[in-house]
């Protein structure tokens, strides 16, 4: 069906209230802005003027949602339990806000059979202007020759302090040329602030200090610092010393740091 940006507004507000309370951020895009930044092997497999929403966790995320989750239901099965806590969030989203609507939900933990990610998350995140993607190809007269430095997100009010978690693409929703797209704050505009960003990402990323690149309203809480500071073999024993029991006997096979820096996972 086609939507006015009215209906678009309608359908990001369902999705905030319902997840704003889990301390989650929704942010509409149109598909043609995303795959306009990608070659065709990555590109999602929609017209450009459909609808898609990301969907980003806050520090409060931690607190709001993934404790409250595990004192409730507890890890399941194998899976990473943050991903389990994200999925059964915004899958309870959709179900009650679009029921019996197409909603195509890929998570940022998600591969492809070819090995490639669902989505690109931070590409994702800067065309709804959700979050700036500094990349290698932002700074001017690189001091790293031949060095490869990957590409991080800064959010206007938490800096570093987030997580993109998943896009949603609503495959029956086409909006027109009234939704336009909103540029993404610079939050890091000289030179030499963008160098120290991407160092500090890429060769520090351990101490965090990337993701105070800006000032932050909110950042993770003490016992979510400890939680992602953890090696991800290690969470699962972590959880326990914490109350929160499994339901079965396999530790979960958790997602390694890589991954986890990749795709914004902590």
């Amino acid at each position: 069906m086609a939507a006015s940006t009215v209906n678009v507004d309608g359908i990001t507000e369902l999705l905030e209230n319902f997840l704003s309370k889990f301390g989650f951020e929704v942010y509409p895009l149109k598909v043609g802005w995303y795959n306009s930044l990608l070659p065709p092997t990555l590109r999602l497999s929609y017209p450009d003027d459909s609808l898609a929403v990301v969907v980003l966790s806050t520090p409060s995320m931690f607190e709001q949602a993934f404790l409250p989750f595990m004192e409730e239901r507890g890890c399941q099965g194998l899976s990473d339990p943050i991903d389990q806590c994200v999925k059964h969030c915004v899958s309870s989203a959709v179900s009650q806000c679009f029921p019996g609507q197409d909603v195509d939900v890929r998570y940022d933990y998600e591969l492809l059979p070819s090995r490639k990610p669902k989505f690109l998350a931070q590409t994702a995140a800067h065309v709804s202007g959700a979050a700036f993607y500094y990349q290698q190809s932002d700074v001017r007269d690189q001091p790293w020759a031949e060095k490869k430095m990957f590409g991080v997100c800064v959010h206007p009010r938490f800096g570093g302090w987030f997580a993109i978690r998943a896009l949603l693409v609503f495959g029956g929703v086409t909006v027109g040329s009234e939704m336009e797209q909103p540029a993404p704050p610079d939050c890091v505009p000289s030179r030499e602030a963008r160098i120290q960003l991407l160092e500090a990402f890429n060769l520090r990323w351990q101490d965090w200090s990337y993701r105070d690149v800006v000032r932050p309203v909110q950042t993770y809480s003490q016992k979510q610092r400890d939680y992602f500071s953890t090696p991800p073999a290690q969470r699962f024993a972590l959880l326990k010393t914490w109350g929160f029991l499994p339901r079965e006997n396999d530790p979960p096979d958790l997602i390694s740091d890589a991954q986890n820096q990749a795709n914004g996972h902590g």
